[in-house]
């Protein structure tokens, strides 16, 4: 007795240490992106091939115990599997994702089909075992596939979801076809083809678990989810009901037809309702079980299965098979995704990144390799080679993720598109947009202050922001529909024209240095703010303007304006490729500017952050215009005295992070002095502040005095003058300064303009952004 333990402590630290050395080695994997499969395959095969572990571990009880359960793991994994694929995609073959991933598996089947014959395995000549072969290379292991495009960052991206889409297709139609040829033939016989009999019982039971699956099983574990709702602990009776019901369902037709455990537990997942707490239970477990646990015992059995010195490494036809299988599985998914990729109009590279990613093997396809091993399908070193060519299809998938990253981030705008670094040589980019002809007065006026010199100008991008209705939609339809689209529309048309001519009057009257060009923003108010953001990526524009969604009463209170609108310009706001301004009009449409006297008095806000200096920078274009008195107001901090609050005030003001910020402050506002301030043009003041509290009353005590206040939406590193104010906001969008300043109990003659500096999309590095290549 005492012995036994003693073997049995001695078997337990052996796993303990397997597991430490899995997680060891995937940290120094790390660096080069590899998944957790490739250091837990690695320390299983090599330490259960040594002959010291060998010799402990080559008892026929050991290795019936480790089969027994891994066998019981693949049950419970492959359970999960299906459990996470959602049978309703067969309804959607019409996507692009499903003839993507259908075109890959066929053409796969086909090459493979046709072309393993030339391996000339032993036990493995007939037509039967060619056409298994072909399902498992066609296949892909699709929760493996998942982890790993989410762990390498591009799940946000469009191929990244593409390729997760069409991997759930594949290996649901892969494992389903290795289903029913399990029905067809006989592995335990070398392939011979069951009777007639046995696979019209095998159908009949494995329908009746279906139906069990798909009608009983929702009745059950909906009264499980009502009897324990979420919050509260599982009561242990419900829980033993809801596995042993599952346990029922999938040993149903292995236990009364001979039908194999593994793709029992499949179809019955499969057909198993998704919704409710039960079945949610059910993946975390499982999944943190294999993580934590079997995995790396998992390896270990392959390892004790597959013996290395059986691959026959010295003999040419050995890598000869490995390779072959490899180039098989591979060039027939590429193929595949490159034929569907033409049809669908992808990018080449699109289609050649899919097939690579589709191509990816995971635990069930090694299990098969070693499986077909113990029952004389083929032989020990065919199978080592399947599980070579197993983990080769996942060595290469950082690599094949990079290069995703890296065409994304030469698609994506390197140059910085903010006023801040825009060269004033060049001509200033704006696009321009409006509601209606409410917006025109003030649009004009924008043009007017913002026009700098006349050498080189600004061009104006003016675009409509037109909801797209049901009464509109209708006039396009005789019109070749929104790509080719000439509004017919009477209401929008008389609208266009009048704005039209408004600003000709402007131009033809005085509009030397302003170029402006007409544009359209047709669609629904969700879709709207993609129009503008391709608009302004594609006219390369510095900033976008939009109206704020609120407009001036008579009484000169903001009304509560469109909800839909508010709701685009916060979308432009998170996805533009450019700065963004929010303009909220309170008198500078009725302003008349004038060129040879001070008509409007104008003040910019500059606390600090990446969005203020791009105000400053935009303000710099207002300094030259002779009808504008600007006046720059800087709020600085001011830390005196012994107090606790002082201390926390000058700790949190000596991060790192907040004195690298406060040096690029500091040079901007510099630079912008001696540019405006120095020579006189523009007046300048400052005020010393302790706290939000002192912020939000300097603000208050410049009400009446401004015109225009220019404002950067956030972008401010820890700062203490505006902390908490974002609690009270009223409108998030504007920022806590523009919040304050555009409130309905501020000035009713006080415009203010908020600004947002574009971020660099340009230095994307895949870390859960979204980005589009395809």
């Amino acid at each position: 007795m005492t012995y036994k333990l003693a073997t049995i402590a001695v078997y337990m630290l052996g796993f303990f240490f397997i597991v430490f050395l899995c997680n060891f080695l995937h940290i120094l994997l790390r660096p080069l992106s590899q998944p957790r499969i490739i250091s837990e395959c690695i320390v299983g095969l090599f330490l259960s091939n040594l002959p010291v572990i060998r010799k402990h571990t080559s008892g026929e009880g050991i290795q019936n115990t480790l089969q027994y359960i891994v066998e019981v793991a693949m049950v419970l994994h492959m359970f999960v599997v299906g459990l996470e694929i959602d049978p309703n995609i067969f309804l959607e073959i019409h996507l692009p994702e499903a003839k993507v991933a259908y075109t890959g598996v066929l053409t796969t089947f086909v090459m493979a089909a046709l072309l393993t014959p030339l391996l000339n395995i032993p036990n493995g000549t007939n037509a039967p075992f060619n056409l298994c072969l072909s399902i498992i290379l066609s296949g892909t292991a699709c929760p493996l596939l998942t982890r790993l495009i989410t762990d390498l960052k591009i799940g946000k991206s469009d191929i990244g979801r593409f390729v997760v889409s069409a991997g759930v297709h594949t290996d649901l139609v892969s494992t389903l076809l290795i289903c029913v040829g399990f029905i067809i033939f006989d592995p335990s016989s070398k392939f011979n083809y069951r009777s007639v009999k046995a696979i019209l019982t095998m159908v009949s039971l494995l329908v009746i678990q279906t139906v069990l699956a798909a009608k009983l099983t929702p009745v059950i574990m909906n009264w499980v989810n009502r009897e324990n709702p979420e919050g509260k602990p599982m009561k242990g009776s419900h829980l033993i009901l809801a596995v042993a019901y599952v346990v029922m369902v999938c040993s149903f037709s292995p236990l009364l037809a001979n039908y194999d455990k593994v793709l029992s537990a499949f179809l019955a997942g499969v057909f198993m309702p998704r919704e409710g707490r039960t079945a949610k239970m059910m993946i975390s477990k499982v999944n943190y079980f294999f993580s934590a646990i079997f995995y790396p015992l998992y390896f270990f059995w392959v390892g004790t299965e597959a013996q290395l010195v059986l691959f026959e490494a010295g003999k040419l036809g050995s890598w000869a098979k490995l390779f072959f299988i490899f180039i098989i599985a591979t060039s027939g998914k590429v193929l595949g995704s490159w034929v569907s990729g033409v049809m669908l109009g992808f990018h080449w590279q699109d289609s050649i990144a899919t097939g690579l990613l589709l191509n990816i093997k995971g635990h069930f396809h090694v299990y098969l390799a070693i499986m077909a091993s113990k029952m004389n399908l083929t032989s020990i070193s065919t199978s080592i080679a399947m599980v070579f060519a197993t983990f080769l299809t996942i060595i290469y998938t950082p690599l094949v993720v990079a290069n995703i990253i890296k065409r994304a981030r030469k698609r994506s705008p390197t140059q910085r598109m903010a006023l801040q670094w825009h060269n004033p040589s060049n001509e200033l980019r704006i696009l321009l947009c409006l509601h209606g002809p409410q917006n025109v007065s003030s649009a004009i006026n924008f043009m007017e202050i913002s026009r700098g010199p006349s050498d080189p100008g600004i061009l104006v991008y003016l675009t409509d922001m037109i909801e797209l209705t049901d009464r509109i939609a209708a006039t396009l339809a005789h019109t070749g529909g929104v790509d080719t689209v000439t509004v017919t529309d009477p209401t929008v048309v008389e609208m266009r024209e009048q704005i039209t001519n408004n600003v000709n009057s402007y131009l033809n009257e005085d509009g030397e240095g302003i170029t402006v060009r007409r544009m359209l923003a047709l669609s629904t108010l969700n879709s709207m703010h993609q129009d503008i953001c391709i608009l302004a990526e594609d006219l390369m524009v510095s900033l976008i303007v939009l109206p704020f969604h609120k407009q001036q009463e008579a009484g000169g209170r903001l009304n509560m304006g469109h909800s839909g609108f508010r709701h685009v310009n916060r979308k432009v706001l998170r996805h533009a490729p450019c700065s963004v301004g929010i303009l909220v009009d309170r008198g500078l449409g009725t302003t008349i500017i004038s060129r040879s006297s001070i008509s409007l008095h104008a003040a910019v806000i500059f606390i600090g952050g990446k969005d203020d200096r791009e105000a400053l920078a935009y303000a710099g274009r207002l300094a030259r215009h002779p009808g504008v008195k600007l006046t720059v107001i800087r709020f600085l901090l001011e830390a005196t005295g012994d107090s606790v609050s002082s201390i926390i005030t000058i700790a949190k003001s000596n991060t790192l992070e907040h004195q690298e910020e406060m040096k690029v402050d500091d040079e901007c506002f510099a630079d912008f002095y001696d540019r405006h301030v120095a020579g006189g043009h523009v007046a300048y003041m400052e005020k010393y502040l302790v706290n939000s509290g002192q912020t939000f009353s300097t603000l208050r005590s410049l009400e009446g005095q401004y015109g225009l206040f220019i404002v950067g939406r956030g972008g401010r590193v820890n700062s203490i003058l505006t902390v908490g104010m974002n609690d009270w906001e009223e409108c998030p969008e504007l920022g806590p300064i523009g919040d304050i300043l555009s409130a309905s109990d501020f000035s009713v003659t006080a415009s203010v303009l908020i600004i947002q500096q574009h971020s660099l999309k340009g230095e994307l590095d895949g870390l859960q952004d979204e980005f589009s290549i395809m």
